[in-house]
């Protein structure tokens, strides 16, 4: 930016997609760099992977019996969502100097090099190999079919407006996963539940995009916020209601009461609140919104919980 005596510099307190302040800014440089790579300081990506395995494992009516299984499924989320940003980074290096929310990530800007960006990915990966062998084989099977949609999806944003239906997949994938793992049975009602999931993800990461429309429009980036438009609040309202209907149906074929409908009043209500009060140009507000959905994710966790005990 300029002043009225040449080049201004920004702020030192405003890093775009880079948090140096509290316990994290106390660390050395290259922890930090690591744990920004894999997003360890930003946990909600973790919660939006962990909840759908979790809401399987409640409406299987095993939360109780079988506790561990959340216990591992988060560790799993945490591994797994960080190798995937880790792995996202390496492949998005070139795009990402091109946007001003990821110019400073630790592989954009020449911090962390390649060779240990990748030692750090398989580093993820293995703690990934300790969850997975607790898994029973049908489980196992089901969380390696991930890794296919997982390698394909950074360049996604290069083939299609949608991206976010890719993303979709990939974070709703525990839900497949979580069933079987618990009951040890394959379950027709989970596909509606990833079904619901993938429409949900779509809603989110379409708000979460809202921040970089105008980025990704000069680096050529696509996404459904881009592909929406001024439409983006309806489009991600269209999307969370077909996430709650689809919620719906595998709440009836577990407990086909009226009453056990009403676990999703909360969740609902919260889906409303986001598109309710969404401002569509206001990157902070839509960065907020965003990151409510781990408590989106909570309120469906509850839901499924009281259904699946009393099922």
């Amino acid at each position: 930016m300029l002043g009225q005596d040449g080049p201004v510099s920004a702020p030192t307190d405003i890093v775009p997609d880079s948090e140096h302040r509290g316990l994290l800014g106390l660390l050395p440089q290259r922890a930090r760099d690591l744990i920004q790579l894999a997003r360890f300081d930003r946990p909600i990506g973790a919660w939006l992977l962990y909840w759908p395995g979790a809401w399987a494992i409640a409406l299987s009516g095993q939360a109780f019996t079988r506790w561990d299984l959340l216990l591992w499924f988060f560790l799993g989320a945490v591994a797994m969502r960080g190798a995937g940003c880790v792995y996202n980074d390496i492949v998005d290096r070139d795009l990402d100097r091109r946007v001003a929310r990821t110019r400073e990530r630790p592989v954009a800007s020449g911090r962390v090099s390649l060779k240990l960006a990748w030692t750090w990915l398989v580093t993820l990966c293995l703690i990934g190999l300790v969850v997975l062998i607790q898994l029973n084989l049908t489980a196992a099977i089901l969380a390696l079919a991930s890794l296919a949609p997982v390698a394909a999806y950074p360049f996604m944003k290069r083939i299609t407006w949608w991206p976010q239906a890719w993303l979709g997949i990939v974070f709703s994938w525990a839900g497949l996963v979580g069933w079987p793992a618990a009951s040890g049975r394959i379950e027709p009602a989970m596909l509606f539940l990833y079904a619901g999931s993938i429409a949900w993800v779509i809603g989110y990461d379409t708000i979460y995009a809202l921040q970089d429309v105008e980025d990704d429009a000069l680096a050529g980036v696509k996404s459904s916020a881009r592909a929406l438009g001024e439409r983006a609040q309806v489009g991600i309202a269209i999307f969370y209601l077909a996430a709650l209907l689809l919620w719906g149906v595998v709440i009836w074929r577990v407990r086909p009461e009226a009453l056990a409908l009403v676990a999703l009043l909360p969740v609902a209500g919260h889906l409303l609140w986001q598109v309710a009060g969404l401002k569509r140009e206001d990157g902070a507000d839509a960065l907020m919104r965003f990151r409510s959905n781990r408590f989106a994710g909570l309120l469906m966790f509850l839901g499924c919980l009281v259904v699946g005990t009393a099922s």
